[in-house]
């Protein structure tokens, strides 16, 4: 009834002398990650309808990246502050109330997508559980297929469809 997409942003650069962590820019790497990974989610069909992205520029760059290899606007995603530097219920709160969405991509930060990721994952594909398990890497994906709409479910109601690494 809903998937739940999330991604992690790709890897940054350091952040300048005297810099905001929140302005850290995509490294060259990162931005041939959030490509890639672009580009995994177009040949699976994994496209989101909803977009909820944390503001800070290595989220919106690793947004920006994807939605071209998906051939979406990146200017039709939702920021939303509370993605970065919060906690993972933060993020839950987020998915319910952009529930309504039949495929919800979220993308943010560790360790709150990992902590996400970790809670929802107790059944669905072995390997990709075993993937995931080893931790949530840069531009790292992972896709959730749930029996109820996202505004109402919980752990029980997920599985593990997916974890994609560029």
């Amino acid at each position: 009834m809903g998937r739940l997409y999330l991604l992690r942003h790709a890897k940054a650069a350091w952040a300048e002398p005297g810099g905001r962590d929140f302005d850290r820019a995509l490294a060259a790497a990162g931005w041939d990650e959030a490509e890639t990974i672009g580009g995994a989610m177009r040949e699976s069909g994994y496209l989101p309808r909803t977009v909820v992205c944390s503001p800070a520029r290595r989220a919106v760059e690793t947004w920006q990246g994807v939605a071209q290899a998906l051939g979406q606007k990146a200017s039709d995603a939702l920021m939303s502050q509370s993605l970065y530097g919060s906690d993972a219920t933060a993020y839950l709160t987020i998915m319910r109330n952009n529930g309504d969405a039949e495929a919800l991509l979220i993308v943010g930060h560790n360790p709150m997508i990992e902590d996400l990721a970790f809670a929802h994952a107790r059944q669905g594909d072995e390997e990709a559980r075993g993937r995931l398990a080893r931790g949530f890497p840069t531009a790292g994906l992972a896709v959730f297929d749930f029996a109820r709409p996202l505004y109402e479910a919980s752990p029980r109601d997920a599985s593990l469809v997916a974890f994609v690494t560029p």
